[in-house]
């Protein structure tokens, strides 16, 4: 794909604008209504996640709906569902820098940001559900002379430490990219303390030739680095469920089938943030229909790995001739969750095929309603693959099924309410676009127009 295909200037606009205009968000323009009541919004609900991880860790995991056999329940769907999300921003930021994609630039800062959050929120709730949170350093391989070394064969361990790679991977790669910016941030502020604090983070940039080749080396061995977490992430996730024995979760489809409903629900929440992002802070000429275009086809193209995945999960099931697999596809489609699984395969399946049309793809309002329908759709994908998989044992005495209550409710949507929350934040007081970037591909295009 070639940069004038998508360009991120008006006819008209100039590079020293472009600094300008992304700058005066953070350091200028005052603080809009939008921005404040999304803010004070989401700031009530994570509040109200604090409130239900606190009654938690005080009373006991007896709290949220699980049973057995469903010992995990809702606390698993979520941290599938979260690790999902951060995964687009890791493609977009790592393996399309390599790919030399330029329709990332004005996308991948707030995508970062996105994996980093998404990531930290999917970090905590495995020790929400620890039932004795305080012992979470059990997981980790520190010296100590009763020799209470970690479990290797746990998944929980695996969890433990795929998801604190993938962050501080995450963090360095967002940091190391914004140094630039902060150091702009920093000569273009008005007041001593702004400066003294955008100084103090920019590490003393000054822009000279040893400091860019540096900051090119390291940022491309980090997006080197970046690149196979997209894939080992969410696979070592997947692999908690197929290392058991239990029909529905024992499955080697489930690595390629995690990661590609992860990149799904991952670029769902980027334009679900990019929409009212752009509208608010007038960054068409940055974020063009040209990018959700593209980020749509990647949709379309992980939706349908997805779709394949489904495929072939029923003809394992039936060509095992195993009868439990086959029960546990019975009790999905007709049994109490039934409902929940039809609503999925009819969006994952169904609803995601309107992305083959161009004027779907090109129109915001649609395409931002989609995003929010698949993603909820993903979410219950990952309820159905928990919940149903678990809730019939090999034995009839054994069955049950959770019983979710307002603290499950409580921490799910909590969740997103401190997800929004850290955006706002980050929204507020980082450019929210990569400036340099930006100039740089705006270079670019003046130099293939002249």
């Amino acid at each position: 794909m070639s940069a004038e295909r998508v360009s991120v200037l008006k006819p008209g606009e100039t590079y020293a604008s472009a600094t300008d205009q992304i700058s005066a968000l953070v350091l200028t323009e005052p603080t809009r209504r939008t921005w404040v009541l999304f803010f004070v919004t989401s700031a009530a609900l994570a509040v109200v996640y604090l409130y239900a991880i606190t009654a938690v860790f005080a009373i006991g995991v007896g709290l949220m709906g699980i049973n057995i056999p469903v010992a995990w329940g809702w606390p698993l769907v979520n941290v599938v569902w979260w690790i999902g999300i951060g995964h687009a921003g890791t493609l977009i930021s790592a393996i399309l820098l390599l790919l030399r994609q330029p329709w990332r630039t004005s996308i991948n800062r707030f995508a970062e940001a996105m994996t980093i959050f998404a990531a930290g929120i999917a970090g905590m709730f495995p020790f929400i559900h620890l039932g004795r949170p305080w012992y979470f350093y059990f997981l980790l391989p520190y010296p100590n002379t009763m020799t209470l070394w970690p479990q290797w064969r746990s998944p929980l361990v695996w969890d433990f430490f795929a998801i604190s790679t993938y962050i501080l991977v995450s963090i360095l790669f967002w940091y190391q990219g914004l140094i630039p910016d902060l150091a702009t941030l920093r000569d273009r502020a008005r007041t001593r303390r702004t400066q003294l604090i955008y100084g103090f983070l920019a590490l003393g940039w000054r822009g000279s030739i040893r400091h860019w080749r540096r900051y090119e080396t390291v940022y491309l061995l980090l997006a080197g680095l970046a690149t196979p977490l997209v894939v080992s992430v969410h696979s070592v996730i997947s692999l908690d469920f197929a290392v058991t024995i239990v029909p529905g979760y024992h499955s080697t489809i489930f690595p390629p089938y995690f990661v590609a409903g992860a990149l799904l629900s991952g670029f769902c929440m980027v334009i679900t943030i990019a929409v009212p992002l752009r509208r608010a802070f007038r960054l068409e000429p940055y974020i063009t229909e040209r990018h959700f275009d593209v980020m749509a086809k990647v949709m379309l193209s992980a939706g349908m790995v997805v779709i394949y995945s489904y495929a072939v999960e029923l003809f394992t099931a039936w060509y095992s001739g195993d009868p439990f697999e086959r029960g546990m596809l019975v009790n999905r489609a007709l049994g109490p969750h039934a409902t929940l699984f039809w609503i999925m395969l009819a969006v994952n399946a169904g609803v995601l095929q309107l992305l083959w049309l161009k004027r779907v793809r090109t129109s915001i309002p649609m395409l931002f309603t989609l995003a929010i329908v698949i993603n909820t759709a993903m979410w219950i994908e990952r309820y159905v693959i928990v919940i149903t998989s678990t809730q019939r044992d090999y034995m009839p005495s054994a069955w049950g099924t959770v019983s979710e209550t307002h603290y499950d409710w409580a921490l799910l949507l909590g969740s997103l309410g401190l997800f929004f929350f850290l955006m706002c934040l980050f929204i507020r007081f980082l450019p929210v676009i990569s400036i340099h970037e930006v100039r740089e591909l705006i270079h670019e295009q003046e130099e293939q127009r002249s």
